[in-house]
């Protein structure tokens, strides 16, 4: 992708330093302003200028920012390094697949605007409401759509991320391969190479991968995904739930809904309105922290408090 005009090495620096100390009225500079002002009059087709800033960071993994100017808002987010423009093309790749093939709701994307090695994304600002009991089995209803729509294999032509961790979605054919090579064997060497994975509980999970195809249920055709639906990644809107930052793929739909009470507990509502459209097999509570193990190794790679404890209670589940 193009850089937007008007971008230097040295304006960027000094750009990147405005975002990383982000949190006041002044969290854009007047270069960074305009560029983002420009692309948003270009997909609105008339001008638009940023009069009030509120500061996000604090509920995203980047700097973040809601920009809001004659009646219409945008979110924006920064990414610093090397691959901060792939992970955010992927982002709004992701949305739109969840869009266009689920009919799901999703933040429209605006653009990508590069800079130097970092990058900001500008996005349609979603106007949330405060979660009530209809939004509970309104999102299992959601994900029950997008799980609706099947593909010809596990896996997705393009890579994503796992929030900042690479994930590798080369297609194969049957679950369980994928599941191992594609998930499980990448986040096992990597809490390895990281040396927080203790090496006693290298073969229990080799053994765990070896056993894959007794221990994940029925068989079940590829369901697209969202990749990372735990419940902060999905709002909820007067139109109803919208979903965001996705890691998209096709997959076994048990995935998505192992996922939603990952960090937090969510209402048993949730699957129920997922039920009313698509059946759930007896054993998903019994799979359930099986699913959950890609998940819980990258939480020991990263060196997450207690990681290691849910870590060793997950796998004695499959021993």
């Amino acid at each position: 992708m193009q850089s937007d005009e008007g971008l230097t090495e040295e304006g960027s620096r000094i750009r990147l330093m405005s975002l990383q100390n982000a949190g006041s009225s002044h969290w854009l500079n007047d270069d960074l302003r305009r560029l983002i002002e420009r692309r948003v009059s270009r997909y609105r087709g008339a001008p638009w200028r940023i009069e009030q800033v509120q500061d996000r960071t604090d509920f995203a993994s980047h700097p973040a920012a809601v920009l809001s100017g004659a009646g219409f808002a945008v979110f924006v987010k920064a990414g610093e390094g090397a691959l901060a423009v792939d992970r955010f093309q992927r982002e709004l790749a992701g949305l739109r697949l969840l869009s266009t093939q689920a009919g799901v709701l999703t933040p429209a994307g605006i653009g990508l605007l590069e800079v130097s090695d970092s990058a900001v994304v500008v996005m349609q600002a979603v106007q949330e409401i405060e979660r009530d009991a209809v939004f509970w089995p309104q999102m299992g209803q959601a994900l029950a759509q997008m799980h609706s729509v099947k593909g010809r294999r596990f896996g997705l032509e393009t890579h994503a991320y796992w929030g900042d961790l690479y994930q590798d979605n080369t297609p194969a054919d049957d679950w369980a391969t994928f599941f191992w090579e594609r998930r499980l064997a990448p986040r096992l060497k990597a809490a390895v190479d990281s040396g927080h994975l203790p090496a006693a509980l290298v073969a229990p999970i080799e053994w765990i991968g070896a056993r894959l195809p007794a221990l994940i249920g029925p068989a079940v055709a590829p369901a697209l995904l969202h990749g990372d639906a735990h419940k902060n990644n999905c709002l909820n809107t007067l139109l109803g739930p919208v979903f965001i930052d996705p890691a998209v793929y096709y997959g076994h739909p048990e995935m998505d809904l192992a996922y939603m009470d990952f960090f937090e507990p969510v209402p048993g509502d949730l699957l129920g309105g997922y039920a009313e459209i698509a059946p759930l097999d007896a054993g998903f509570v019994e799979r359930r922290e099986l699913w959950r193990l890609p998940a819980r190794l990258a939480m020991v790679e990263v060196n997450v408090p207690h990681a290691l404890d849910r870590l060793n209670a997950a796998v004695r589940n499959y021993l």
